[in-house]
């Protein structure tokens, strides 16, 4: 074992799970580096001498890639790799006391708002003038950009409100504040997340107060694109479309995990909803907003799933043919309303569930893409790999939509250039807009030249 060193601590954040989880991890290193404390995001190499895992804990896989974590760290620490290794976010907030015998060599063990606390044990200051603040893990033309906390859902799966408490809404003016400290940082897409969003402000100013935040966001200068994650179908705040309609920077997209297309499943997963509310909430947001990309997010395997309801969810899917949907298999989680349930449907059978779902949802992305064929669009570019410009368009977030791969060579020998002329490819750079025409399409990825 390494004898305990008095040099400076250095500390290492490693992010795990979701978006959520990036914005809270950024936050903690911008409080550090106030306190001159060196801190680097996942970095692979260097001295650091300090370790802080922010966990996930939403279903059995992301739970069991965070023990992992902690267990590698765990073994750096006995090697003598790092001296001090803490453990945050919502696998400790909710499995801290189970955990602490089992890996004794994590330090100190913090929830999802033990913040203060955990930079007193970095010896740092809370410093209550950086309330939004933050060092961006992402490229600096997007950033992640969380308008509430918890949530009041009792959907009867989840444990996210076990792990992140109640619903609480920040304050408009401090949001405003922290998108214009984006827009002059460079930042130029917003990418609006919560555990529900279409819950913002009904704790603050006694109604559902979502539009007017998107019409304040828009107005600061700067920011190009706002991209909604996470809305809840049931009791959807209509007027949000009509300022997507008006407002050309917020992007016509719209994530809005569904869970189910069974009505029975629904029910049972105390959703609020029926499948017949659901497929005309869809049609009233496609016509409110024409040409809007609906992102979506289902469940296999819920707990007295049948064949026939999932039979009846595939036909759902098929008339509703979303422009992106991913699906997970149920996981039993302690502590929620289903655990009450009997977790009856095999994992074999979850599997080829959510296989089946997969593969007709491929079907459907492929035909949507080649529709885009030949059509212009504006991109954003978020990097350059193996001979590619990645970029995306409005209907596009960073990871889990389409990518639109541009060459990053001009056909034959023509050289790159600032310009455009006759046989020269326009010069791209990271962070900026460009106008492109797609050539080919593929389920998941676009591929266009510049116009």
């Amino acid at each position: 074992m390494k004898a305990k060193t008095l040099r400076p601590t250095k500390v290492n954040v490693i992010t795990l799970g979701c978006s959520k989880n990036v914005v809270d991890s950024e936050v903690l290193m911008a409080q550090l580096k106030a306190n001159d404390i060196a801190v680097d995001h996942e970095a692979k190499d260097g001295d650091h001498n300090v370790v802080v895992i922010n966990t996930c804990g939403f279903i059995d896989n992301a739970k069991q890639e965070s023990i992992d974590m902690i267990l590698a760290y765990a073994k750096a620490k006995e090697q003598g790799l790092v001296e001090k290794v803490y453990v945050t976010g919502c696998l400790s907030q909710r499995y801290a006391p189970e955990l602490k015998d089992g890996i004794p060599q994590v330090d100190a063990w913090f929830g999802t708002r033990d913040l203060p606390r955990l930079l007193k044990t970095l010896k740092a200051d809370y410093k209550h003038e950086l309330v939004g603040e933050r060092l961006l893990t992402t490229p600096a033309h997007f950033a992640y950009f969380k308008v509430s906390e918890g949530c009041d859902r009792k959907c009867s799966f989840c444990a996210i409100p076990l792990m992140r408490g109640g619903h609480v809404s920040v304050p408009m003016e401090q949001l405003v504040a922290q998108a214009r400290g984006l827009a002059a940082q460079g930042t130029k897409e917003l990418i609006l997340i919560a555990q529900d969003l279409t819950f913002y402000g009904l704790d603050l100013y006694g109604k559902r107060n979502l539009h007017e935040l998107l019409a304040r966001l828009s107005d600061v200068e700067g920011i190009d694109w706002i991209r909604l994650h996470y809305a809840f179908p049931s009791g959807f705040p209509m007027e949000v479309l009509d300022v997507m309609r008006e407002r050309p920077n917020i992007c016509k997209y719209l994530d809005m995990p569904l869970q189910h297309g069974s009505t029975n499943m629904l029910k049972r997963m105390r959703r609020g909803i029926t499948q017949e509310k659901t497929e005309a909430l869809v049609h009233a947001i496609r016509e409110k907003v024409p040409g809007i990309a609906i992102r979506t997010t289902l469940i296999a395997g819920f707990p007295g799933e049948t064949e026939e309801d999932h039979e009846d969810s595939l036909r759902w899917i098929e008339r509703m043919r979303f422009d992106r949907l991913g699906c997970f298999t149920y996981s039993h989680e302690e502590d929620t309303h289903a655990f009450t349930m009997a977790d009856d449907v095999p994992g074999e059978v979850k599997q080829q569930r959510a296989a089946e779902i997969m593969e007709l949802q491929g079907g459907i992305s492929f035909d949507l893409n080649q529709q885009k064929v030949g059509k212009v669009f504006k991109v954003l570019v978020d990097k350059a790999e193996g001979g590619f410009y990645y970029a995306r368009t409005e209907h596009d977030s960073p990871e889990v939509d389409n990518d639109v791969l541009i060459p990053v060579k001009p056909a034959g020998n023509a050289p790159l250039s600032t310009g455009v002329g006759q046989g020269v490819r326009p010069y791209l750079r990271i962070g900026d807009f460009a106008e492109v025409r797609i050539t080919a399409a593929r389920e998941h990825e676009l591929e266009a030249v510049p116009v």
